[in-house]
């Protein structure tokens, strides 16, 4: 296996390449802010490049909350809020996500009958809220909801995408002392936990559209059962959406290949 690490922190990057080329060229490190659209498109390139065939694409990046719209002295003006965390966590992840599917769409499937395959790092805040984190809960909603929707429309292209949604992993987004209270209470998810859950829904796995929950202080993981319809009426209303919506996009991919 073959792999293009891609992160802001270059020297991070190197660090992790280094090790998994001790026994040979197998990885490579390139810059990359993901909240940039050109900067992404550079760096997916250079994947192309070296690999050739990209088979999995895992878009992790993320940031924890920032004050977005701090309280300013009287008269001062209006401030432009900081998305910054919208733009690392929700944005960025929709460039990968774009770059992966149309590489895809150039490939053949593989072995496994799949052109390429996506899982996204979300988090139980894109199914919960934490009042204290509104941008960073938004973020995680719109990467569940497009998963959700998207992930659906893909697999007709023999594509998959899904999203793994974990609660606290011990990771150098918050402090160690959080860490300690968390694990003292049986709540750390283990990087082992994690990466199985990654493992379950790659090679043959046929999953797409789905948001996979892992659980806190290793009971497993679930896929996250979607909200339910108020009543009946609120489900036709959707389901008319979406024959609306299907058939406009597939009139315009006709259209465009014409």
């Amino acid at each position: 296996m073959k792999v293009v690490i891609a992160d802001c922190n270059l020297e991070g990057a190197d660090k992790v390449v280094e090790e998994f080329n001790t026994n040979g060229k197998v990885a490579w490190a390139v810059q990359v802010d993901v909240g940039d659209w050109d900067s992404q498109k550079k760096g997916f390139e250079k994947a192309v490049k070296e690999l050739g065939r990209v088979d999995y694409v895992f878009p992790i990046a993320g940031i924890t909350e920032r004050p977005w719209n701090a309280k300013q002295p009287n008269g001062s003006g209006f401030v432009k809020p900081n998305m910054a965390v919208f733009d690392v966590n929700a944005t960025g992840a929709l460039y990968t996500c774009s770059l992966a599917i149309q590489q895809f769409r150039t490939q053949e499937p593989s072995k496994y009958g799949f052109r390429g395959k996506i899982v996204v790092v979300s988090s139980a805040c894109g199914f919960y809220y934490i009042p204290s984190l509104p941008i960073y809960t938004a973020a995680k909603h719109a990467i569940v909801g497009f998963v959700r929707t998207h992930g659906k429309m893909v697999a007709e292209e023999a594509i998959t995408l899904n999203t793994i949604c974990p609660t606290i992993v011990k990771t150098g987004i918050s402090t160690g002392d959080f860490y300690d209270k968390a694990d003292a209470k049986g709540l750390l998810i283990t990087v082992e936990t994690l990466v199985e859950a990654f493992e379950n829904i790659l090679g043959d796995c046929t999953m797409s559209g789905e948001a996979i929950e892992i659980l806190p202080g290793g009971d497993g993981s679930k896929v996250k059962e979607r909200v339910e319809y108020s009543n009946e009426k609120c489900k036709v209303s959707c389901d008319m959406v979406e024959e609306r919506t299907y058939n406009a996009f597939k009139a315009a991919e006709t259209k465009a290949t014409v």
